[in-house]
């Protein structure tokens, strides 16, 4: 199947013809990977990245049986895989967070005014973010990054996650209300 096939090609489609050829389940990898990529450097870094999405298409394969397309879309599946992956390393992730909230900022190079200035900004609540973010209970973090760097609505952060829509609006306004009180007092603080 091609690149341009697997496009138009629902993801109801799609399980049907790599339920029949598994060499098909690669269109899902081409369709997804860049996504789940991308979600799970926001969370991590990029060298792991790699790694957990990869292996979050591996397991996909592994379980594509197990895959029910009664209960949602293949996108949300796999960011579910992917958010159990990092869940493993959430111990990791945790002092990834603690160690850039350790951090300043980083000297600013040189150049067009209005990029210092917002890389500036931005440097200076680098610390603040990552000091905040874990503070957040897993499943709030969890919820806030499926959002933010995931992109993903709330039915998909419930898909992904296995719960209701409810929980997602409430672990995401509790996030964001922390999040909030966290940077106002850093702010407080100077």
């Amino acid at each position: 199947m091609s690149a341009e096939a697997s496009e138009q090609v629902t993801d109801a489609e799609l399980v049907a013809r790599y339920r029949r050829d598994p060499h098909l389940f690669t269109a899902v990898h081409d369709r997804y990977y860049r996504d789940i990529y991308l979600y799970v450097a926001g969370r991590l870094d990029t060298q792991i990245a790699e790694d957990l999405a990869a292996e979050t298409f591996l397991l996909a394969f592994d379980r594509r049986d197990r895959y029910d397309p009664e209960r949602g879309d293949l996108r949300p599946w796999l960011f579910g895989i992917a958010t159990n992956l990092i869940a493993r390393h959430r111990r990791k992730e945790t002092r990834h967070y603690k160690a850039l909230a350790r951090l300043g900022p980083e000297p600013v190079a040189e150049g067009h005014e209005d990029r210092v200035v917002t890389s500036v900004a931005a440097e200076r609540m680098q610390p603040h973010l990552a000091r905040a973010l874990a503070a957040l209970s897993g499943g709030e973090r969890d919820v806030l990054l499926l959002v933010a760097l995931g992109q993903l609505s709330y039915d998909e952060v419930a898909q992904a996650l296995g719960v209701a829509v409810g929980t997602v609006g409430s672990r995401l306004s509790r996030a964001r209300s922390k999040i909030i009180a966290l940077m106002d007092k850093e702010n407080a603080r100077g």
